[in-house]
């Protein structure tokens, strides 16, 4: 059964997914990063380039004919196909459709109001459904 982390009150949801990401691949896991759109798919994947100078996080998109190969996989999309089932970051508003094929999923929560309202309720889904959960609240830093 799938565990689920939720990491709340993050004031920069790209960063702080960056750092998870890093955290991540030191451990050697596979991680795929769920966004809402297009816009923060791009945005993500400029903040995992940049983010760090002294971190390589090899990332493609879902799609891409490397994607079985590398260890970070972007998507936009739950009708994409997706190489690794180990670690899913969701970054997007909804819960994802196939999140229950993968070991760990981590739900990254803004300060936002709206963002934590869509939180709550991803939460209780889940808790409803008995999938082990944790709760993490971020530094306000």
């Amino acid at each position: 059964m799938t565990r689920i982390d939720f990491h709340s009150n993050v004031p920069d949801k790209l960063l702080y997914a960056c750092r998870l990401v890093r955290k991540a691949r030191t451990a050697n896991c596979n991680i795929v990063l769920r966004v809402d759109d297009r816009s923060l798919l791009s945005k993500l994947d400029e903040a995992l380039w940049t983010f760090s100078a002294l971190d390589f996080l090899p990332h493609v998109t879902a799609g891409d004919p490397l994607a079985v190969s590398t260890p970070i996989v972007l998507t936009d999309s739950d009708e994409a196909e997706l190489p690794h089932h180990q670690v899913l970051i969701n970054l997007s508003s909804g819960t994802p459709i196939h999140f229950a094929r993968f070991e760990r999923m981590f739900e990254i929560i803004s300060s936002d109001d709206i963002d934590k309202a869509a939180g709550r309720d991803r939460y209780r889904f889940y808790q409803q459904r008995g999938y082990p959960l944790t709760h993490f609240v971020a530094d306000p830093a």
